[in-house]
Formats: C-alpha cells, structure tokens, sequence
C-alpha cells in the first residue's frame, strides 16, 4: 500500500495555526511549509511562541486553531508507525540514571526495529552511533556519573537512534563546550546532506543558526515576520553592506547597496594603493534584531517578507 505522503509533500504544512492559553493568545496565525531535507531554524524572543510550536508539530500539544499535517499526518491523531518518523532532542534526559548510555540506546532502539524499511533501516547501530557522539569511552558508564556535556551528547544519541526522517532539536547545543559543539553541527550536516533527514530546530545562538539553517523563521507576536535564508534576510531586511578599505595610512568605510559596482569603482580609482579590503554584510544578530524591534516597534513587516520570499 502506498503511503500517504508523497515525496513531493512538505514534511511540515501549518495553516493559520492559533494557540490560547485562557485569554492570553499565543500564536496569532502562523503559516509554514518545510520541505524534505531543509534545515529550519525557528528564532524568537522568549514568549514569542517557539516552544508552543514545536510542542504542536511533535504532538504534543493540541492547538486551537489550523491545519497541522506532518509527515502527512496530525501528530495528534498519528500512530506509531508515524512516530518512529520522528525524532526529538528535548532540553534534557533525565530517565534511567542508572543505566549506561550503551543498554539505553539499545533498549530505545529496539522499539523502532519494527518499523525498519528498505530504504530507512531502523534503529541506527548502537556503537557506531556512540562513536558518532562522543560518548565510546563513557557508553558503560552509569548515566548519573555523566557530565553535562556528555548528558547533553547522549539527549542527542537518544533523539536520533530510531534513524528519523524529520528531527526537532530544542536548544541541541546547550551545555556543549566548543569541540562538541562542532562536532554537533558536523552531524546535522551529516544527518541533512547523507541522510536527507528535515530538520527544525531552535536556538538562541545566532551563529550556530547561521552555520546549520537553510531558512530562517523568525517568530515574535505569535506569527512568522521573517522567512529565508540568513544572507536573503541579511541583504534585504537589515540594511545596507559595509566596505571598510585602506588607501596608504588613511582607512576609510562607506555603507552601500551595490558592494561588486562600489568595489569596481574603488578598483578604478585607486588601483594597487587599495589595501585592507573587506565587505561586511549584515550579520543574522544585525537581522534578527533589526526584525523584531520593527515588529515591536509597530512597523509592517509583512511587505519586507514579501519580498525576500518571492
């Protein structure tokens, strides 16, 4: 029997999706597609909606308002079968304290084997997947003996074991120190670029969304004010670019819209004095930034959305 979902589906299809708690409105309408092998990254204020989101995608939480499909379902009508697509790397693991990374993983795994496919072979090998997360050398160790950091590693192992199609990450890289941390996105790119697996995460580390995100949403308000990639949003949301340059001892710095014309022109006027030549674009902190205190401020930033989605 065909399943349900093609590959051309999105993987995520949300419509004017609202949530209330009481009288406090949370998400005010919110429209997002994701498509097989992206890797989105939500970003927003504290209480801007992420958390509620995500919780609504994995099924966790029912909504007031909208469509939700995932993976061709609504998580909160969808079986097993549908959750072993699925892969969450919540905040923190706290179960099992006195088991090893080793007998969890295994034991974890097990409940996915039933849902292996030709194409999809479930679960991921249990030594290959701690030596991918850098836990070979504590994977017999006591889990309450762990570090947070290695904890951090084995939340990781744990969301990815039953080898899923679409992974949420919440906050993956909290915790991790700066070898970890790139080993993590070293996975990602393996998982998104090898594996085609979708991923969605959230962040509240700039860099790290601009290093791993295909598309960037930024949520604030309870809707999506800004969809596309960090350099879309970079060169049509935040401003101009910056050309710093030096000519002699004198340095000089001239914002502009058409850096490759300014530069020719630089080139033509100053030829072989020019030194020290560098372009700076608008960082995705200069982006996200600039978007919500335009949303807070009141401004209309549907139009500017428009445009960088078009």
């Amino acid at each position: 029997m065909p399943r349900p979902d093609s590959p051309d589906d999105p993987v995520v299809d949300v419509r004017g999706l609202r949530m209330a708690y009481g009288t406090n409105e949370v998400l005010t309408g919110v429209d997002l597609t994701v498509s097989a092998g992206e890797v989105v990254c939500l970003l927003g204020p504290n209480g801007a909606g992420k958390t509620t989101t995500i919780e609504i995608l994995e099924g966790f939480r029912a909504p007031s308002a909208g469509t939700v499909r995932v993976l061709g379902k609504d998580p909160m009508r969808a079986g097993d079968a549908w959750r072993a697509r699925v892969g969450v790397v919540l905040q923190s693991w706290r179960d099992h304290a006195r088991w090893t990374p080793r007998r969890l993983l295994t034991q974890l795994g097990d409940y996915y084997a039933p849902y292996s496919t030709p194409e999809r072979p479930r679960p991921y090998e249990v030594g290959w997947l701690l030596d991918t997360v850098g836990l070979t050398e504590h994977a017999d160790r006591k889990i309450v003996g762990l570090s947070g950091g290695q904890r951090r590693r084995l939340d990781v192992a744990v969301g990815i074991i039953g080898r899923p199609e679409l992974l949420f990450l919440d906050e993956p890289t909290a915790g991790f120190d700066p070898q970890a941390r790139r080993d993590f996105h070293d996975l990602v790119h393996r998982l998104s670029d090898l594996e085609g697996t979708t991923i969605l995460l959230t962040t509240h580390d700039l860099a790290e969304a601009e290093k791993l995100a295909d598309r960037i949403l930024i949520l604030a308000g309870g809707r999506i004010v800004a969809d596309g990639s960090a350099d879309e949003l970079g060169r049509q949301v935040a401003g101009r670019s910056e050309v710093r340059w030096a000519c002699g001892a004198e340095r000089f710095v001239h914002p502009t819209d058409d850096v490759v014309a300014f530069v020719r022109r630089l080139f033509e006027q100053h030829g072989g004095e020019l030194t020290d030549l560098e372009v700076r674009r608008a960082s995705l902190e200069d982006t996200y930034l600039a978007m919500v205190q335009r949303f807070e401020s009141g401004a209309r930033t549907r139009p500017v959305l428009e445009e960088v989605v078009r």
